[in-house]
């Protein structure tokens, strides 16, 4: 195991925090300290309060902000399955966009991936990330479960000592918990990874040359399935949020501008890039109603353990979209977790904990694989010559082609099983 271990404090079963007083300060005594309300930290929470552990969740944004900040979402068939398991799936099963397959369209023509008849049965399911929060965080607190929002200065302490602590500030002042252990799940600039000592840390990074910029479109939908389309004027796809909210993307430079992109020129590269042969398709546009541009990057983090701290989502691993993995890594990290907790508390088995940074890291880099691999098919790179170009087309033909290469897309986008 990376970084101090201990056994940490094992006993008979959950215990509800109660509050003290100790230096003039108040605080909180939990089994669990978890740093970030985003679909890692939730599902943690969620997951631990069905074993009966308890967990304190810390947010610094408030819970208007979690939940209204737009972000996409691909739900893969387990992380549908789980929400149904955790009894907060109605609403998405009633609002989401449930998908078989995908488009995959270049030449002018498209290809269909079969997602159903390629995996025995799985889809996906297109519900934005903040709704997915929004069922969660209601879940949660419906439930007894603890969230402090609007929280500030999160510090982790004594990760090297017996009693790792969480201290922060909050309305009325200055707070610590006592914890077993802390689950980072505070993102890419949280406080979590940092208090990895340097050199007991590697962090593999990459920025792609290239950038989306994403826009929301009150407009029909124009593909009844996820479209990734690749072109000579570079990459383009159509997604949905709903029947009368679409999102697209279209590949941009990455000192790129929004201002150097009004709406008609947005329409003018969608349908170009989106057309096909015989004319027999056309985009329906309508009202832009959000657009932004998003950086390319990967990065991950080894180890996701250090001690009694463990990282999950995007504080361990970022993945280009292209795959559409963010969201599920991170729910597999918290279920990783969850089991392991759940085995160190009720049995006293640790193995589970004790592999938790190995067992992540492998589905991490699969997900970084199938990422760029998705990413590096579809878009048109401004190093490349006419004959990488050229095995580029020739690596869409195989692909669409192959029943062996599309099981294989297929099998990676639904989602490989949890392996433990």
């Amino acid at each position: 195991m990376p970084g101090p271990g201990r056994a940490g404090r094992r006993g008979g079963g959950a215990r509800r925090p109660k509050w003290f007083a100790r230096g003039g300060r108040g605080a909180t005594r939990t089994q669990v300290g978890i740093i970030g309300a985003g679909p890692a930290g939730l599902t943690l929470a969620l997951l631990l309060q069905r074993h009966g552990i308890d967990a304190v969740v810390l947010e610094s944004r408030s819970r208007q902000e979690i939940e209204t900040t737009l972000r996409a979402g691909v739900l893969e068939q387990a992380t549908v399955d789980l929400m149904g398991e955790l009894g907060v799936a109605e609403r998405m099963m009633r609002q989401a966009q449930f998908h078989g397959g995908i488009e995959i369209r270049f030449g002018g023509r498209g290809h269909r991936i079969d997602f159903v008849r390629l995996t025995g049965g799985r889809r996906i399911a297109l519900y934005a990330q903040h709704e997915v929060i929004k069922d969660f965080v209601a879940a949660l607190l419906e439930r007894g479960g603890r969230i402090e929002f609007s929280v500030s200065g999160v510090a982790l302490r004594d990760l090297d000592g017996a009693h790792p602590r969480l201290s922060y500030r909050a309305e009325g002042g200055a707070r610590e918990i006592d914890c077993d252990f802390i689950a980072g799940c505070d993102g890419f600039h949280g406080p979590s990874r940092a208090a990895i000592p340097e050199p007991a840390r590697t962090e593999h990074g990459q920025v792609l040359p290239f950038s989306w910029l994403g826009i929301l479109a009150q407009a029909p939908l124009s593909s009844p399935e996820l479209c990734y389309t690749h072109s000579d004027r570079g990459f383009a796809l159509l997604s949905t949020r709903s029947p009368e909210i679409q999102r697209m993307y279209i590949q941009v430079d990455p000192d790129d501008d929004v201002a150097a992109w009004p709406d008609a020129r947005i329409w003018e590269e969608l349908r170009a890039r989106t057309a096909v042969g015989d004319g027999g398709w056309r985009l329906i546009e309508g009202p832009v109603v959000q657009k932004g541009i998003v950086d390319m990057r990967a990065f991950v983090c080894d180890p996701m353990r250090y001690g009694p701290l463990f990282l999950l989502g995007d504080a361990a691993h970022i993945v280009p979209p292209t795959g559409a993995k963010g969201l599920n890594l991170a729910v597999a990290d918290a279920q990783t977790l969850a089991a392991g907790l759940a085995a160190h508390y009720g049995s006293g088995g640790d193995g589970l904990l004790g592999r938790y940074s190995e067992i992540c890291l492998r589905r991490a880099w699969r997900a970084v694989r199938f990422s760029m691999f998705m990413t590096r098919l579809l878009h048109r790179d401004p190093a490349h010559g006419p004959m990488e170009r050229r095995v580029q087309l020739a690596e869409l033909d195989y692909l669409t082609s192959s029943e062996a290469a599309m099981a294989s897309l297929a099998e990676n986008y639904v989602g490989l099983p949890l392996q433990w």
